[in-house]
């Protein structure tokens, strides 16, 4: 048998908590010394401490975690219940990290105001080129929006150009427009450069026309913290005498592992003002 301070060590919890469980009958000790009143807990023991702890974890009072034990819930359903509990963390540590990108990237637009250097923009003649692409719909511009729809696009492009057999495919193309739904909704276009004569079910084959005179820039950095570039960009069609003549494209020059290490070219349409 364990004190309750071993037993606590461990179970890896304060001896007040074990106090605690013991007031309130989620976890009695197995023994507790008639003379001296101190507790004590056997290894087997554990195997309760871990589920109480596990149950907290998911969000039970100690009242619930008391009734689920009582029903004598089996490995296999905590573990299935904690799972859950793991992918819905990491989803919401996720999305926390998607919105710390989109402040930091807001915060750095807000601190370069009145100083946003413009030497990066050229303006060119962008070639037709042919893509493969499939798309879907965002709920706004916004990265926080366009990110979890235009990555899994393509995720599946890829994979089906390459169980085509189609070989020497890229760099990617991405564009927006409207949906036309008047909810501010987004199609996304995922494409990436093919050969011509590439043929792919379920993916369309198109050739986006060439744009006369664009106004590029190069951003360098993940795509989630692209709005400053997007408004020096802005900000620069604005002061030179051009004006917007359609939605910008997206060029995926490198796309390393690492997001920070990504650099695209932001290709929008432009006309004298």
């Amino acid at each position: 048998m364990f004190t309750i301070g071993d037993f606590a060590r461990h179970g890896r919890v304060s001896v007040r908590m074990l106090r605690h469980y013991d007031a309130i009958g989620l976890l009695r000790p197995a023994r507790v010394d008639p003379h001296t009143g101190y507790r004590f807990y056997t290894a087997d023991q554990l195997a309760r401490l871990n589920r109480v702890i596990a149950l907290k974890d998911l969000g039970f009072t100690l009242e619930q975690v008391g009734a689920i034990l009582g029903e004598r819930i089996d490995a296999d359903e905590l573990r299935g219940m904690l799972r859950m509990r793991q992918a819905e963390l990491e989803a919401a540590m996720a999305e926390a990290r998607a919105r710390l990108a989109q402040v930091g990237a807001r915060l750095r637009a807000i601190e370069s105001e009145g100083r946003m250097s413009t030497q990066d923009v050229v303006v060119k003649r962008i070639p037709a080129v042919r893509i493969a692409e499939l798309d879907g719909v965002a709920a706004s511009f916004g990265p926080q929006d366009i990110s979890p729809v235009i990555g899994p696009l393509y995720e599946r492009l890829c994979g089906r150009l390459e169980a085509a057999g189609v070989t020497g495919f890229g760099p990617g193309i991405a564009y927006y427009e409207d949906a036309g739904k008047g909810d501010g909704s987004v199609v996304v276009h995922a494409g990436m450069t093919v050969p011509e004569g590439t043929a792919v079910e379920g993916v369309q084959v198109r050739v986006l026309p060439a744009i006369e005179e664009a106004a590029t820039i190069v951003h360098r950095g993940s795509m989630e913290e692209i709005l400053p570039t997007v408004q020096n960009l802005a900000a620069w069609i604005d002061t030179n005498g051009y004006r917007s003549a359609g939605y910008a494209r997206e060029l995926y020059l490198e796309t390393p592992e690492d997001p920070a290490g990504w650099v695209a070219e932001i290709q929008e349409p432009v006309a004298r003002a």
